[in-house]
């Protein structure tokens, strides 16, 4: 990065050096003064010879100050010109430019310094990147259900309908508040456990239990798309947070609905081993694009940019804040016939 105009504050720090050099050498000149002051009045410098030895020592102690200055004011800029580009790209970063990068030179600790700060740079831009697209996202599948409502209402409100078309506006007014509903309580969602950093309300329950709670509580989604449900697990128990795991089921599952064609699989399962638990969602469908593979589980991100299908890329960064907190981790696999999530969890 070419260096631009020096900021004040540098300038600044500049001159501090300078100034402090500039005193030491005052101070020196004062002693050398001095002691040539007391050789003279003790006789000592009264030969010619002597005196004459002292004229060049006394010329060089007064043009030391000014050249000294001159020399520190022109030497303190090199290393700080690593210090100037640091200063210029963290500010360039305050004011949202967060393609900014920088080179301090070829040393090892420039060389680390400058990765730290590209690094920083780069999360800061991909973080603002997906706050742009969830933006965008979120407000469209916020709109959509609004819209709708808003439309069939007033409809409604003209009267003169048939009963079984007053029936089906209803129904979608229904349907669409329900999704507003739905995306209200998963930010709420997100919200809340990303504020969490210790597991609360932690009991010993019976997983199994809950998972066929959770795919009988979505019963309505994959009925409506005829999928068959393979629900492969014995039982077996876990020790956490019951609600929190409850949120991971229901989005794994509905995540699967989803994205299944008509008259699809979704299978579940849960293994155990080693003292750990691992649970398997998966679905039959289009395999996950590579790159959406790398961001699936970040914030607000969303591999349908078509809104294609409901989702605000809100569910899945829940379940990983989750499955964190309880210890665990969440992995993904894809491939051209069949997607599963797996949960791994500290066994009960």
């Amino acid at each position: 990065m070419k260096l631009k105009k020096e900021r004040p504050r540098l300038r600044r720090l500049i001159f501090t050096l300078s100034l402090v050099v500039f005193v030491i050498q005052l101070i020196n000149f004062l002693i050398f003064g001095g002691v040539l002051i007391f050789l003279a009045e003790s006789g000592r410098l009264g030969e010619v010879n002597s005196f004459n030895r002292a004229l060049p020592l006394l010329f060089a102690a007064v043009t030391s100050l000014p050249v000294g200055t001159l020399l520190a004011m022109v030497m303190v800029r090199i290393p700080l010109r690593g210090v100037n580009a640091l200063v210029h790209g963290m500010e360039r970063l305050a004011d949202g430019h967060f393609d900014e990068r920088i080179s301090l030179g070829s040393g090892p600790q420039e060389r680390r310094i400058a990765d730290s700060f590209n690094t920083l740079a780069g999360e800061l831009q991909n973080t603002e990147m997906l706050r742009s697209d969830f933006i965008n996202n979120f407000s469209h599948e916020f709109k959509t259900p609004i819209v709708s409502i808003s439309g069939f209402a007033k409809i409604l409100e003209h009267g003169g309908l048939p009963p079984e078309e007053e029936r089906e506006y209803l129904h979608i007014i229904a349907s669409e508040s329900a999704r507003l509903a739905s995306m209200a309580t998963n930010v709420l969602n997100l919200t809340k456990v990303e504020n969490q950093n210790i597991l609360t309300n932690v009991t010993e329950f019976n997983v199994s239990e809950q998972l066929r709670k959770c795919i009988l509580l979505l019963e309505k989604r994959w009925t409506a798309k005829n999928l068959d449900i393979v629900a492969d697990f014995g039982e077996h128990k876990v020790r956490g947070n019951e609600e929190l795991l409850k949120q991971v089921w229901v989005n794994l599952l509905d995540n699967a609905v989803k994205f299944s064609p008509e008259g699809g699989a979704l299978m579940t399962s849960i293994r155990e081993s080693d003292g750990q638990l691992r649970v398997e969602i998966a679905n039959e469908g289009p395999q996950i694009a590579p790159e959406a593979m790398k961001h699936i589980f970040e914030k607000f991100y969303q591999g349908d940019t078509s809104h294609a299908s409901e989702g605000t890329g809100i569910g899945l960064s829940i379940v990983k804040k989750i499955v964190s907190l309880h210890k665990g981790d969440v992995t993904v696999s894809s491939t051209p016939s069949r997607t599963a999530f797996t949960v791994t969890l500290p066994g009960a």
